[in-house]
């Protein structure tokens, strides 16, 4: 009878192992599956740097992902280099969809982004049953979810017309700001930025002139002198730039060279290069917008501090982890990594990051999200990041919500069936 009972017992406890085993696998649906990601960017020449720095945060983000995602998928992200190249991109494109990769990612360059899109849309029109998603991380020219809007395109950083409303509504308030230069590079991303700048601030400060406009070649300049005279002679008090790595780098390095002690508005100043490029002497005078910064605490300092310690770098975006936290979702409410399934639950997905409560905006794939103003100052006790071993930090000093950064959408988007 002993026998018996202890039989019953182990048989008892066998049982309860086995369904507890059965839950979880059902709250990990997709368990060991992987999911390849192929990121096409520059990886070489001048903006290499930050192709290089940003692919290495996806891999982190991948690996810390894949060990938490609810789906139970493994996340694996390789790159190719497109030399900012839009026909380079399609070469890339063509061969990752060769090699069986569904999920492609890529940011720097709306040219190249307008490219893909338009590649991605005629091939998944074409191959039914082969179809693959664009992960959008930062290439943010809005015209990609407005007129070139696609049901398989999805955009994780803010559009410039986001960016654009944040900043304004930040500037509004600075009344030293009279006069303003405009300085972008010749290509979609610069001619948005330009416009939207002009648009927003006609709204929210007609006082404001401005008083210079230039357009200049995308990563070719390597010195800026010849415009920074231009800006000092102008009279302008403020630059608003969307430029990026080495372009803006060597603008910002030209400027102190130059003497000039205006203000510069810009888009990404923590992209690799460009802290060391300000140094100390940009304190005060260097404003960024963007959707994180590197002083929010909580998760994204675990995040920053591991990196640091890991690579000896900064995580210069934090965009993949939102596009993990999402394609995770979305593959454990489908049960499926087929990307028209999970392009459908990305639609509209409503998911929770580490700031806060983010939307996928259903009509156009944008995703809603709040944005902040972040001035370039010295590291102290309470904004402790370090960009570079520079001893400088990004502090911030205005939030906006989602429903102030928001912008309209015209997209008048085709889905499947």
């Amino acid at each position: 009878m002993r026998f018996t009972r202890r039989l019953f017992g182990v048989s008892v406890a066998a049982a309860a192992a086995l369904s507890s085993g059965l839950v979880f696998a059902q709250a990990k649906p997709l368990q060991g599956q992987v999911v390849k990601i192929v990121r096409i960017d520059a990886l070489s020449g001048l903006l290499g740097p930050v192709g290089v720095n940003q692919l290495k945060g996806y891999q982190y983000f991948a690996e810390k992902f894949s060990a938490t995602n609810p789906a139970g998928v493994k996340f694996e992200v390789t790159g190719i280099d497109n030399k900012l190249s839009p026909t380079e991109s399609l070469n890339a494109l063509k061969s990752a969809i060769d090699s069986g990769v569904r999920y492609i990612a890529q940011g720097n360059g709306s040219s190249v982004a307008l490219a893909l899109v338009d590649a991605v849309n005629k091939h998944n029109e074409r191959n039914p049953g082969k179809e693959v998603i664009y992960l959008n991380d930062q290439a943010v020219d809005p015209d990609l979810t407005n007129s070139k809007c696609s049901f398989w395109h999805f955009r994780f950083d803010a559009d410039t017309s986001m960016k654009m409303e944040a900043m304004s509504s930040f500037m509004k308030e600075q009344k030293d700001i009279k006069k303003i230069y405009l300085l972008n590079q010749d290509y979609s991303h610069g001619h948005q930025v330009a416009k939207f700048a002009k648009e927003t601030l006609a709204r929210k400060r007609p006082d404001v002139q401005v008083v210079g406009e230039d357009l200049h070649p995308l990563a070719q300049v390597r010195d800026f002198a010849p415009y920074i005279a231009k800006i000092k002679a102008s009279g302008a008090d403020t630059v608003i730039t969307g430029n990026w790595g080495s372009d803006l780098s060597l603008l910002l390095k030209a400027a102190t060279e130059g003497g000039y002690e205006g203000k510069f508005y810009t888009y990404y100043i923590t992209a690799t290069g460009t802290p060391t490029a300000l140094g100390t002497n940009g304190a005060g005078k260097a404003f960024q917008v963007g959707n994180a910064h590197s002083n929010m605490g909580g998760q994204q300092k675990a995040w920053a501090d591991e990196f640091k310690a890991k690579y000896n770098d900064d995580i210069t975006t934090y965009q993949p982890a939102r596009i993990f936290e999402a394609l995770g979702q979305a593959m454990a409410q489908t049960k499926s990594t087929d990307p028209v399934k999970v392009a459908a639950a990305l639609s509209g997905l409503k998911f929770k990051s580490f700031n806060g409560e983010l939307e996928i905006r259903k009509t156009d794939h944008q995703l809603q999200q709040p944005l902040y103003m972040v001035v370039w100052q010295k590291a102290d006790a309470k904004f402790p990041y370090n960009h570079e071993n520079t001893g400088m930090t990004l502090a911030p000093v205005a939030e906006y919500p989602n429903y102030v950064s928001s912008t309209p959408t015209s997209c008048q988007m085709k889905r499947p069936g």
